[in-house]
């Protein structure tokens, strides 16, 4: 048994809202065992126990979930490489990462079968980086008009038998709703084998999207504005339907993909809800400024911005730790409230928060260990230390 003392704990309260609670201790082998007073930690308790980890004042706080990440450090999930997914995984466990989703992009279907195959070998494999959980599939189920960075030339339209042989790895899957043309039977087979769906890279009107929220059950939304025609006053489209629906809507909190102030405007439409904190990285991300590359097109980094030779944004280098530091300083969320943006939201959205998402006993102790301004200093992941910082 280890334990974790003089940390400020991101625990939900009784009605599952996050808060900060401080004295008192965690206990965890791989799962939480116990959190109790601090007090209570004896002197002949903690005499037998394995390994007592000091906080230090530092917030202790369920291990973040990214749900839509194409690469970092050099490597992308598209990458022929058996190298690529274990170092995207060790990068993203230093940003306080401890569950991912690898997402791939709009290639030809060999390439994307490949990806899907490495997925389903990494699935579960021990490893000193973030577990991952099956894959994203963004594209090539998507509009044309709103394909973004996604290459047009492989755009298809909707078939499960393309994708029927990788049920149990894919685990969200973005369609545009248009392009089902009124036929939801797509929809209905992904979601019977265990497919979560979400809206994006589409042009639908705003009926057709609420259709297909409310009454078909796609209650995702992939990063929320982007990919999608803009919200217009007399034709709010897929972005109104978003809002005035409670679908879970991915957000890439970097200030470029996001204004400050939209993020505000989110924050209070979604009720403080339904907000899934995501990247969206690139192989670029952690690299610095330069030239870079994202499905198979030339992408410059400058900052935080990554864009195509024709301007249009390219994914981001953005990191989770960086989306909860933003997010909160953009809208006044306090930090509990936007931890749970990154752990305990995506965890329920994919049907997983019995598991992971929360620090409470019986769970995997899925922890990271972040100062005030969230710089992480220690991620847990199954009770394994697998990062420090540097001191």
């Amino acid at each position: 048994m280890k334990a974790i003392v003089n940390g400020r704990l991101i625990l939900p309260d009784e009605r599952g809202e996050f808060q900060v609670v401080e004295h008192r201790a965690l206990l965890y082998d791989e799962r939480i065992a116990r959190i109790i007073p601090s007090m209570g930690l004896n002197r002949e308790e903690r005499s037998r126990m394995d390994e007592i980890l000091d906080a230090q004042g530092a917030y202790v706080s369920p291990g973040f979930i990214n749900v839509h990440i194409h690469g970092a450090a050099g490597f992308d999930v598209m990458d022929d490489d058996p190298a690529a997914l274990p170092a995207i995984a060790r990068y993203q466990a230093s940003t306080g990462v401890t569950a991912m989703l690898p997402t791939t992009m709009t290639y030809d279907f060999p390439t994307i079968y490949r990806a899907l195959d490495r997925i389903r070998a990494a699935m579960g494999a021990e490893r000193d980086g973030a577990v991952i959980l099956g894959a994203n599939m963004e594209g090539p189920f998507i509009n044309r008009a709103q394909r973004g960075a996604q290459a047009a030339e492989n755009i298809a339209a909707p078939d499960f038998n393309r994708i029927r042989a990788y049920q149990g790895v894919i685990r969200l899957i973005t369609v545009a709703p248009e392009e089902l043309k009124g036929d939801y039977t797509f929809v209905q087979q992904c979601q019977a084998a265990g497919m979560a769906v979400s809206l994006g890279h589409s042009s639908a009107d705003y009926n057709t999207a609420r259709q297909a929220i409310l009454q078909y059950g796609v209650n995702h939304v992939t990063h929320l504005f982007n990919g999608m025609a803009p919200f217009h006053h007399r034709r709010p489209g897929l972005a109104g339907a978003a809002l005035d629906t409670p679908a879970d809507c991915e957000i890439i909190a970097d200030n470029v993909h996001l204004h400050p102030m939209t993020q505000r405007f989110l924050w209070r439409m979604k009720q403080e809800r339904h907000i899934i904190l995501v990247t969206d990285s690139m192989r670029a991300c952690g690299l610095g400024d330069g030239e870079s590359e994202l499905g198979g097109q030339i992408v410059r980094v400058s900052g935080p911005m990554a864009t195509l030779s024709d301007g249009t944004i390219a994914g981001s280098v953005l990191t989770l730790d960086r989306a909860v530091a933003n997010f909160a300083a953009n809208t006044g969320a306090s930090l509990a409230q936007t931890v749970a943006c990154a752990s305990k939201v995506p965890a329920q959205n994919l049907g997983i928060y019995g598991e992971y998402g929360s620090l409470e006993p019986g769970k995997r102790a899925d922890i990271v260990i972040f100062d005030g301004a969230v710089r992480v200093q220690r991620t847990i992941i199954g009770g394994r230390l697998v990062f420090t910082a540097a001191a």
